[in-house]
């Protein structure tokens, strides 16, 4: 008797627990990705594009966010293997759930992508929406002093 007792007990216990957890919700702002972060972009630009970047291709740099906004790019890369270094500008956008989406300029040249932050603003993964591009990116949160532009 004992022991159904305890069992009634603690089910009863977790039933009230479940019913008074919370609901988990993201909570995201563009503050969510205030900072900087290191990314990598990878993949074929196979269509829409100046012939001089058509093929594989590959970035990594640092990509900051301002929180309010604004976005700001340095990187290498590789286009269709012409290699150099390059900067942009850009702006983003977060919803409450978390995704997003930025845009990034670059020497005449703007690509449009769409994001998802995870770990809690850690990182963020992101495709681009460009027809023709098939180019992820992912990015992690640099802890560097001071500001760059």
């Amino acid at each position: 008797m004992k022991l159904n007792a305890i069992a009634l007990t603690t089910a009863a216990f977790t039933v009230l627990a479940l019913g008074f957890a919370p609901n988990a919700k993201a909570d995201c702002s563009e503050a969510t990705l205030k900072g900087h972060f290191a990314y990598t972009s990878i993949g074929p630009i196979v269509a829409n594009a100046p012939a001089s970047i058509l093929g594989p291709s590959a970035e990594v740099g640092v990509q900051y966010f301002d929180g309010r906004g604004g976005v700001s790019f340095k990187y290498n890369a590789s286009t269709n293997g012409s290699i150099g270094p390059g900067t942009g500008t850009g702006a983003y956008t977060v919803s409450d759930d978390c995704t997003g989406t930025f845009t990034e300029t670059s020497e005449g040249f703007t690509s449009h992508f769409s994001f998802v932050i995870d770990e809690n603003g850690v990182g963020f993964q992101g495709i681009c929406q460009d027809t023709g591009v098939v180019v992820t990116r992912s990015g992690r949160r640099q802890f560097l002093g001071g500001d760059w532009k």
